[in-house]
């Protein structure tokens, strides 16, 4: 094949893309259109996803409960098995006016703790080395600290808040669909057309469809980052309140220090749920779901200097 028939066979494949993606489009738009008109009034239509995604967000958060319960091979730790802990839990938990959890031992491969549930139906899941790691009040500061998460069901609303942000995002790619492909045919065509098909992104054209592709990952983006953040203070308020009810913030600052220590910051199955925060740059630190130990340390230790001025006053 000459060079004349290859700029023939890939100008025809430019306008077959053209058309492909065309339709494509316009199939997309239509459909939108067609949705728009027969939807609901406005706030029926509102209401309608936002009840749709809080209820499967919180089915996927029981089936992600059973199943993290079920990856970590977690089993009840009877009263028989550990009254004194038991005993230790039914006074925090009255204290801070929840129902006793039922506590769980798991072996998570690194120490760690972790809560699931409400104030009502909650669980807390202890790994079998913190038995040995912990003094009994090291380790009543940390249930305390899994205890202020379940009073506050922190971890339904961060799972809420992961759906209503795909629910977010879905929607605004959806929208914005008939305008990807468009671009994204035209850019393709055009490149194909002028015997660059692999330069397609490097035309005006094919820059806009990149900086709206990159709008949405932006947008997920940020959402994410205040998802985080919002994880971030919940964990320095657990803290706070593990500092109020237990009235030894230090002993929850030495237990944070030993699990820190002998953690592995590379296993990856409970990276949300670690004490362990990412302190590898800045990057790292708005990423992550966990304040820096440090920092939480070091804020427990402030609330130990506070508490012995308001005791010497």
């Amino acid at each position: 094949m000459g060079r004349l028939g290859l700029r023939a066979l890939m100008a025809g494949v430019g306008l077959s893309l053209l058309v492909g993606y065309g339709l494509a489009a316009w199939l997309v738009y239509a459909l939108l259109v067609w949705f728009w008109s027969s939807r609901p009034p406005l706030g029926t239509t509102v209401v309608v996803v936002a009840v749709t995604t809080l209820v499967l967000s919180y089915l996927s958060y029981q089936y992600g409960t059973s199943r993290l319960l079920e990856s970590v091979d977690a089993t009840a730790l009877t009263r028989e098995r550990a009254p004194e802990l038991y005993r230790r839990a039914d006074r925090l938990a009255a204290d801070m006016r929840i129902e006793t959890p039922r506590l769980l031992v798991a072996d998570m491969a690194v120490p760690n703790a972790l809560s699931l549930g409400s104030r009502r139906d909650g669980a807390v899941v202890l790994d079998r080395s913190l038995f040995r790691l912990l003094s009994p009040a090291e380790l009543e500061g940390i249930l305390v600290h899994e205890f202020a998460h379940l009073e506050h069901r922190d971890s339904l609303i961060q799972t809420l808040a992961y759906s209503g942000l795909r629910t977010l995002v879905g929607i605004v790619t959806v929208v914005l669909s008939p305008a990807l492909l468009f671009l994204t045919g035209v850019a393709r065509g055009v490149a194909w057309i002028r015997g660059r098909p692999t330069r397609w992104a490097e035309g005006s054209i094919g820059r806009f469809r990149l900086l709206i592709g990159n709008a949405v990952v932006v947008l997920f983006f940020v959402l994410t980052l205040l998802i985080r953040a919002h994880s971030r203070r919940r964990e320095l308020a657990a803290d706070d309140r593990a500092a109020s009810v237990t009235g030894d913030p230090l002993a929850l600052a030495r237990a944070l220090a030993k699990i820190d220590r002998v953690q592995d910051p590379n296993w990856s199955l409970l990276s949300p749920l670690y004490t362990r925060g990412d302190e590898d740059g800045t990057l790292g630190e708005i990423l992550s779901t966990h304040p820096a130990v440090d920092e939480r340390i070091e804020r427990l230790r402030e609330h130990a200097r506070t508490s012995d001025q308001r005791i010497v006053r």
